[in-house]
């Protein structure tokens, strides 16, 4: 019988590989080029296949998964305001069948977002800041007397998973699983995934709803100071989120709250240990660690692609987009667009740049900018304060992920 399944796995496998060459060889007669996302030179580096797309196909259609992906900043930016003609609703971008703040188009957008968006005022983010400075001076603490470590497992992975959990009212026994659910739940947003990833994926989600149930219950009868129970008890114009929109919500604080700064950190760390030069200039001007940030943000993104549906027959770029088709946004080549950036694939933080799409645009704009921002400066701030002499110890391990790119090893030496 084992042996049977592994005949019929490996058959199954020869299929899909003969179906994606035949796709990728129509899409490639076609335009000059083809976009396999999830291959590995691409997940290395994207940003190789987005200039051949810029150059060959920047209104490409993808047969993989029957998309059209852009490339250009201002056809980007330009869909992700126009919530009529460009809309969320059956993305067909997921395999949990969880809908979020991110899947909805107004009115039902501007409701949830009105009530989450409570979670997110100045005054929490700003009363929530000194726990994220400790927390960082506590991971580093534990660091300090190595000559090399890894930052993603030592700082860039931990400190979100803590920072979110705190917001959500997680207990500290809880953290392990908390965050393994993360990792796993974080793959929902991928364009193309394994059938056994999406067993996974599935299986991981529902461990997590089931916790958060647990959670849900236990602060409607002792409410605490924390985003759990301002969800809650959000109310607007007597409003107020259904179960469902709670627990998707909740999914989504705990993915976009972990993943992207995580992505953030390491990303931004390995483009600075890269570009000493740039590295020496933010020690000289520590008065400008914002907009470097902002700059790490552009240059290599966290976020690489979105996704939207024509809600109707639209023509971009002289190509002819049917309603109803998919359209996949390379966020990662619109920051790095030569029609808006000079020398786009340099790091520079000593000129001012064009506000990056890292975050989004429009209505969709991330609730949750400005406390990776602020994660990303203190982490940055504090390793460069304690360790004055910082290099990269080894070639970083990416992890295989396309939508959220991100670092799996990032050795740092500190001698």
């Amino acid at each position: 019988m084992q042996v049977m399944v592994q005949i019929l796995t490996v058959l199954e496998n020869i299929s899909r590989s003969v179906a994606i060459n035949g796709l990728l060889t129509w899409e490639y007669m076609e335009s000059g080029v083809d976009l396999n996302l999830v291959s590995a030179s691409v997940q290395q580096n994207p940003y190789e296949i987005y200039e051949k797309l810029r150059s060959k196909d920047p209104v490409h259609r993808m047969r993989l998964i029957d998309a059209w992906a852009l490339v250009s900043y201002e056809q980007i930016d330009a869909v992700l305001r126009d919530q009529k003609r460009f809309i969320c609703r059956d993305r067909n971008i997921g395999y949990s069948n969880l809908r979020t703040l991110l899947d909805f188009d107004p009115p039902q957008h501007t409701r949830i977002r009105s009530l989450v968006s409570k979670a997110f005022t100045a005054r929490a983010l700003a009363e929530l800041e000194p726990f994220i400075q400790q927390t960082v001076a506590d991971l580093i603490e534990q660091i300090d007397n190595r000559e090399r470590f890894d930052l993603i497992e030592s700082i860039a992975y931990p400190l979100p998973v803590l920072v979110i959990a705190k917001m959500l009212g997680v207990p500290a026994r809880d953290i392990d699983r908390f965050r393994s659910w993360s990792d796993m739940v974080a793959l929902d947003v991928e364009p193309m995934l394994r059938s056994e990833d999406v067993f996974s994926l599935r299986q991981n989600m529902n461990e997590l709803l089931e916790y958060f149930e647990e959670r849900i219950n236990e602060h409607k009868l002792t409410p605490q100071k924390d985003i759990l129970s301002t969800l809650i008890k959000a109310e607007d114009d007597g409003d107020r989120l259904s179960h469902e929109e709670l627990l998707g919500n909740l999914v989504l604080l705990l993915v976009a709250g972990n993943e992207t700064t995580r992505n953030l950190i390491g990303n931004g760390m390995l483009a600075l240990l890269r570009h000493p030069d740039q590295l020496q200039w933010l020690r000289n001007n520590p008065d400008r660690l914002d907009s470097a940030v902002r700059e790490l943000l552009r240059y290599d993104s966290p976020v690489q692609l979105n996704s939207r549906m024509a809600a109707e027959d639209v023509e971009i770029g002289g190509k002819n987009i049917r309603a109803g088709a998919k359209l996949i946004l390379l966020i990662g080549a619109a920051n790095r667009d030569p029609e808006i950036y000079s020398n786009p694939n340099q790091l520079d933080f000593s000129e001012p740049r064009k506000a990056h799409l890292a975050f989004g645009r429009g209505i969709h704009y991330c609730l949750g900018s400005v406390l990776a921002t602020m994660e990303a400066r203190i982490v940055f701030e504090a390793l460069m304060s304690r360790f004055p002499r910082i290099r990269l110890a080894s070639e970083p391990v990416r992890r295989k992920r396309v939508a959220l790119r991100g670092l799996k090893e990032l050795w740092i030496d500190t001698t």
